[in-house]
């Protein structure tokens, strides 16, 4: 909580600018929240900036049924090439900066910097007994999924990776996972 609060306050007028081309391009909502399932089932309301058109929701539910899908992650929703992405949110989704409002769920404590990705509720329900262990921790802004592959992987690995943080954790291991994604962030592979 403290090096969330240390890293909001040094990067606010960086927030400023992102939240003000995000505005200009649309007028839509800067901030998108959305429920997301935590530490053992608890919802929680998850922050991001806003990358995606103001109907992305409507829009994936018929995606979904056309199952206009990327191969391999058959419980997570990811499209490589999503048409719902605006201009600003290609720049902000390569570079992970959507996913900064989050040290405010850090704050509150909802999330933690390192852990696995809060899930959709729709996709929990989908978890079978290996993928609810990722639900025996507080979950992250970043993890060792994230900085293994992120998106490029498949579901099984997701789990794997989640499941041995999960069961394997320790402060050294967390202060890796964030040198490793400063790395993936800066390579920006497998952000979309």
């Amino acid at each position: 909580m403290v090096v969330a609060a240390l890293v909001l306050v040094v990067i606010s007028p960086l927030l400023a600018v992102i939240a003000l081309r995000i505005r200009a391009h649309d007028g839509g909502p800067v901030i998108f929240r959305q429920q997301r399932v935590g530490r053992d089932g608890k919802h929680f309301e998850f922050l991001k900036f806003r990358t995606m058109i103001t109907d992305a929701e409507a829009v994936k539910v018929e995606m979904v049924e056309r199952a206009v899908q990327d191969r391999g992650n058959t419980v997570m929703f990811k499209m490589r090439n999503d048409p719902r992405i605006t201009a600003p949110g290609r720049f902000l989704r390569r570079f992970s900066l959507d996913e900064l409002p989050q040290l405010w769920n850090v704050l509150r404590g909802d999330m933690s910097l390192v852990g696995p990705r809060p899930a959709l509720p729709g996709e929990v329900e989908r978890y079978d007994d290996d993928a609810r262990r990722r639900l025996h921790v507080r979950p992250g802004i970043t993890g060792l999924w994230q900085v293994s592959g992120r998106s490029d992987l498949s579901w099984e690995d997701t789990v794997r990776l989640d499941t041995y943080y999960v069961d394997n954790w320790s402060f050294t291991q967390d202060l890796q996972i964030l040198m490793r994604t400063v790395k993936a962030v800066l390579a920006s592979s497998g952000a979309y």
